[in-house]
Parts: C-alpha cells; structure tokens; sequence
C-alpha cells in the first residue's frame, strides 16, 4: 500500500508542467514605477575619439622537410630565432602567445594515399602585441630578417578602453537629459524624474584602424596608426509633468 501510494504520488509530480530553467534561476526584473505623468523614453549615444595605444600583430613561421620530424626541428629553430628577436626588442613575455601550432603532410598530384606524401610542412604562429605604437615597424623588419615568412594584421586597440568608454557614457548621459528638456519644453511640460536607465552593450568601434604598409618601397615597415571612435549607447526613461 505505501508503495502504491509513493508511486501515484510520483506519477503526480511527472505530470506537473515543470518551469523553464531561465525561470527557475533568474530573478525576475522590477517593474518600472507607476508613473503619475508622461512616460518619456530616450536613447542617447556619447562617442569619444581616441588614438590606439595597442598594436596586436600575427606573426609566423613556416617550414617544410622530407620527415615530419625534421619540418618540427626545422621549425623550433627558426621561432627560437624569432623569438631572440623579440626579446632584443624588449617585447615582453605577456605580450607574446602562441596563436597555433599545425604539421600537415604534402601530397604529391593532390593525391591522399600515404604513398603519395612529398614532405612535411611545419607552422607557427604568434600573437604579438606591441605597446610602443611607433616603433612597431623595425620591429616587424626585424622579425621578418629573423625568419617570419607572414605577417597578418595590424589589430589596432586600447590597454585600457573602459577609461574612454566611462566618458562616452558620461556625454550620453549629458546628451539624454538636454533631449529630454527639448521634449518637455516643446510639450509645455517639465522633466520631473528619471525613472530608469540601461546600457545598450556595443561590441566593437567604427573609424580608422589604421594599416601596415608591408610593401613599401623603401623597405621600411611602417603602421599608420589613426583614430578610432569609441561610443557608448544609454536608455533613459524620463517622467514629463
């Protein structure tokens, strides 16, 4: 009897609509607050102009041998000399790391049989990321006078973006609050409240990110930094009266 009893009881709770599991962990968003006047909704945008402190370059070296393992010592021979490069550059160990490290065999015609196998190439790749924005350019000659068979990029960025984002948020805020007065003022109102804000997340910045000119005439590698914008997007919601 308890045991068809226990069994009902389970049978019970597997029919029950079970709640979905974003329902079960978040906790639900507070209602906006009963508003006694006119709901004003604003989006605003502040941008801020900024010159990249940050070069992130991929830099790599590629071999190839009759054996695997030959392509492999080959290959740790060269990086090693590339990697003495770097060091005289005084580029520190935290800004280099290993992008990818890949052996692949050669095929003779096309074909895929192991019989058809020419030889082994080796490659590998580095992220380098330069903080002396200048003086990025001998040091890619450098690199490539070391053994660097490809160069990809610039990647041009910012140690500490979130400061120039702070003020991008600040003039959206200034932007939101002067548009709602235009609002009220064309209404006959007056803004009495803000009664929410959010952030309107943007991944990315327009505006020059600048080049490498790999194939200058003179030989001489250089990145033409520029400017990039970096912005930031508020949502404000106002109470006019």
């Amino acid at each position: 009897m308890i045991r068809k009893t226990v069994l009902a009881a389970l049978a019970i709770f597997a029919l029950q609509p079970a709640a979905p599991a974003a329902a079960q962990n978040a906790a639900p968003l507070p209602p906006l607050p009963v508003l006694g006047g006119t709901r004003l909704d604003i989006s605003a945008t502040g941008e801020v102009s900024r010159v990249p402190d940050i070069v992130r370059v991929t830099a790599g070296v590629a071999t190839q041998a009759p054996t695997a393992a030959e392509a492999l010592r080959q290959n740790a021979a060269l990086m090693a000399t590339v990697r003495a490069a770097l060091a005289r550059a005084g580029i520190a160990d935290r800004d280099i790391q290993t992008q990818s490290l890949a052996l692949n065999a050669v095929y003779r015609n096309g074909a895929y049989p192991r019989e058809q196998i020419a030889a082994y190439s080796a490659r590998n790749d580095l992220i380098i990321r330069f903080r002396d924005v200048g003086g990025a350019g001998p040091v890619l000659d450098a690199l490539v006078a070391a053994g660097v068979n490809e160069i990809r990029g610039p990647i041009l960025g910012f140690d500490n973006p979130e400061a120039a984002r702070d003020e991008a948020r600040a003039i959206a805020i200034v932007t939101a609050r002067a548009r709602a007065q235009l609002y009220a003022q064309a209404l006959g109102m007056r803004v009495k409240r803000v009664v929410a804000v959010a952030e309107t997340v943007q991944y990315g910045a327009p505006g020059g990110d600048g080049f490498a000119n790999m194939n200058a005439s003179d030989a001489s590698t250089t990145i033409d930094v520029g400017g990039r914008r970096l912005s930031a997007t508020v949502n404000v919601t106002f109470e006019l009266e």
